[in-house]
């Protein structure tokens, strides 16, 4: 017979190891499982543009390999950092997922006094979805048909030469703000508010240089109407192959990429970070997706959640240095 001893302890076991499964991190147990529901996949800018392209490429070929659907909802506002800073407050148990910018994880903290959310660790990086390069172009009338000769008549006029970006702090003008220093140029920024504005004005003349995402300019380049000086990316868009690199212009070392990347609010289940960067990893490297995105001018750059992370404290510490050094406030 079992004695009364014996039945207290395994009652015991069995009462430690359902208060074990409660305590346990959310989603944690259920990781095997998981999903078992709809994912939120937020992006922090309105529908038509890059981010939203990338987005809605992505979720349409995970929902099928998750066989739960993952929902694209804009949240565009603060320069991305509405959609952050809701995925940052969100739980962390994988049903809730941004789509990370450079302008918002890695430029925001030097360009905003006060921030509602830290880029490393309020998150878990998933995986980088895509690099994004910036295009300098000018008008068919001027007269530098190269980026050196660009230089060259910037320094004859100091101040004088100005270039439209898509607004203040994004990639496109933090980009041009590098390229300022490493040349050693004075050119007057013109801020617009968004590409196309700015592209509008580039394409009349009303302003000399046009430094925008390549997709913007690149179809303008294409049919002549504007004239691509260089590619800031580390290599030479498939989309624009004749217009070099800045550093391949005589500028080594020069390279300023956006990019967009998937993460998890802090703290989620590594068994779920680990599902769905196999599952993203895979479908960014379908070849339908690769030609989708290198079609506007986006480079697949699929990575490991480890070396997401150390890209966005690298990215944190270059464009802290760039934004100080040109005295940048976006408030």
């Amino acid at each position: 017979m079992i004695s009364n001893r014996v039945r207290r302890s395994t009652a015991l076991v069995f009462v430690l190891g359902a208060v074990l499964a409660l305590a346990a991190p959310p989603g944690a147990w259920s990781a095997d499982n998981y999903p078992t529901k709809p994912i939120r996949f937020l992006v922090g800018f309105a529908p038509g543009g890059v981010n939203d392209l990338v987005a809605r490429a992505v979720a349409a070929r995970l929902s099928p390999r998750l066989t739960q659907q993952v929902v694209v909802e804009n949240r565009p506002g603060a320069g991305g950092n509405i959609a952050t800073q809701l995925v940052a407050r969100s739980a962390p148990d994988g049903y809730t997922m941004l789509l990370g910018s450079v302008a918002s994880l890695a430029m925001s903290p030097a360009l905003h006094r006060e921030l509602p959310f830290d880029p490393v660790n309020d998150f878990a990086p998933i995986t980088q979805a895509v690099g994004v390069s910036s295009l300098i172009a000018v008008h068919p009338s001027m007269p530098a048909r190269s980026l050196k000769e660009f230089v060259a008549l910037a320094k004859k006029q100091p101040g004088k030469l100005n270039f439209g970006s898509p607004g203040t702090g994004s990639i496109a003008h933090l980009a041009a703000e590098l390229f300022k220093k490493t040349a050693g140029i004075n050119i007057l920024h013109v801020p617009y508010k968004g590409g196309a504005p700015a592209l509008i004005d580039a394409l009349s003349g009303q302003i000399e240089c046009l430094v925008s995402v390549i997709s913007t300019g690149a179809p303008h380049v294409q049919s002549g109407k504007l004239r691509g000086l260089a590619v800031t990316s580390g290599k030479r868009s498939p989309i624009l192959p004749d217009v070099p690199t800045v550093a391949e212009t005589g500028y080594p070392g020069y390279e300023a990429s956006g990019w967009l990347g998937l993460l998890f609010p802090a703290k989620t289940p590594d068994p779920i970070v680990d599902r769905l960067h196999r599952e993203a990893v895979a479908v960014i490297n379908l070849s339908e997706v690769r030609e989708q995105l290198q079609s506007v001018g986006l480079d697949p750059a699929p990575s490991s959640p480890e070396t997401f992370r150390a890209y966005i404290k690298a990215e944190l510490a270059k464009w802290a240095k760039v934004i100080k050094e040109a005295g940048i406030r976006a408030d």
